[in-house]
């Protein structure tokens, strides 16, 4: 059956505080939820990327809707594979016209996932059972999103949870961030882990720096310490030193590139919404096992891109761990089926697809866009 309707809707939630990282400050959280329907009435949900920049959410609502969605009414809904790689071909012109390469790779990924959640809803099965019948049922995560400076308090709350490991957000002061770690690391309790997230903040000099007075330190890994852009001889250097070892993938895109990473990085963290949807996250999350890396799937948004990172890491054996980012966020927060979150574990959804119906009513406050094909 061929896809018959597009509807995509951007959502803005305040947010309590500021969420600061290295390069910039998001001074709300937004989501744009993409909903495909098939002749046959069967229907998917998908999410766009759109943390940045600040004017992001919208522009590709409108990206989606008035560029690509043409290029999608009256193809078929049933293989979601092939529709993706006919899409990236499709749209390769265009985002060369542009540059806007990053949002046009970000709609499709929300395309994908949707266009997934759809085929596997029609099957009746979970997402991550119509990947891989031997999913797992569950998998662990850790709690991301952490200010540094505030991070003995967030990470008590977050051990109350039951969570067992950590991010924090580093980058801004080095003298001041290790002298956190040495405390965060010394209050750590049995079988707990803490992560570190510089969000491309450095030089390699300065990240050697770092390397070198953290080395002492039991950090599970350093994560984009220096541009996903930087030199491949930069990250090689840093991989030389050995610990703490390096994370990163929120930033690369395509398979060979995947690939190419497998030697330098330890842990290898795709977004399901910022590139390749479920097609490619999935291929690539199998090239990151084969090779022997862990297979960490980034995510910083709504529920709906947080239900599918689960599904994807199930589908993959559930032996990495999700990211959960502890800020406060109805849009992810409101999406996810009660008793999803329990003990440290995600609970994948027993139900087909993503595991959503209908955006619950509790959003309608924050939505600010809607946009959907003509009949």
């Amino acid at each position: 059956m061929t896809i018959e309707h597009i509807q995509t809707r951007v959502f803005r939630a305040p947010t309590p505080r500021p969420v600061a990282t290295s390069f910039g400050v998001m001074r709300d959280r937004p989501a744009v939820f993409v909903r495909l329907t098939a002749h046959d009435g069967a229907f998917g949900w998908g999410e766009v990327f759109a943390n940045w920049p600040a004017a992001g959410a919208e522009h590709r609502a409108h990206l989606l809707i008035q560029d690509i969605a043409p290029l999608v009414l009256g193809q078929p809904s049933d293989d979601p594979e092939q529709l993706w790689h006919d899409l990236t071909r499709k749209t390769h012109i265009r985002a060369l016209q542009c540059g806007e390469w990053g949002p046009f790779a970000q709609v499709l990924a929300g395309l994908d996932t949707a266009c997934h959640d759809l085929a596997a809803r029609r099957a009746g099965l979970p997402l991550a059972k119509a990947l891989n019948p031997q999913a797992a049922t569950s998998v662990p995560v850790y709690a991301s999103g952490i200010k540094i400076t505030d991070a003995q308090a967030e990470i008590a709350s977050a051990r109350a949870q039951g969570i067992r490991a950590f991010k924090v957000k580093i980058g801004f002061d080095m003298a001041s961030d290790l002298a956190t770690l040495e405390t965060l690391c010394a209050d750590l309790q049995e079988n707990e882990h803490l992560f570190t997230d510089a969000n491309q903040a450095w030089d390699v000099t300065t990240a050697m720096q770092f390397m070198q007075a953290a080395k002492n330190l039991p950090l599970g890994w350093l994560e984009e310490p220096i541009p996903a852009d930087a030199p491949i001889a930069d990250w090689e250097t840093l991989a030389a030193m050995g610990h703490p070892p390096l994370a990163g993938g929120e930033n690369i895109t395509g398979i060979e590139n995947f690939k190419a990473a497998t030697a330098r990085l330890t842990y290898i963290q795709p977004d399901v919404a910022k590139w390749g949807g479920v097609t490619g996250c999935y291929a690539a999350a199998q090239i990151i096992t084969q090779a022997h890396r862990t297979y960490c799937p980034h995510f910083l948004g709504g529920g709906l891109g947080l239900l599918a990172s689960a599904h994807l890491l199930a589908a993959t054996g559930g032996n990495g761990l999700l990211e959960l980012d502890i800020n406060a966020n109805p849009l992810r927060d409101d999406l996810l089926p009660q008793g999803t979150l329990q003990g440290g574990e995600f609970h994948i959804p027993n139900t087909p697809g993503l595991g959503i119906e209908t955006l619950p009513d509790s959003l309608t406050d924050f939505e600010t866009l809607n946009l959907e094909t003509a009949p």
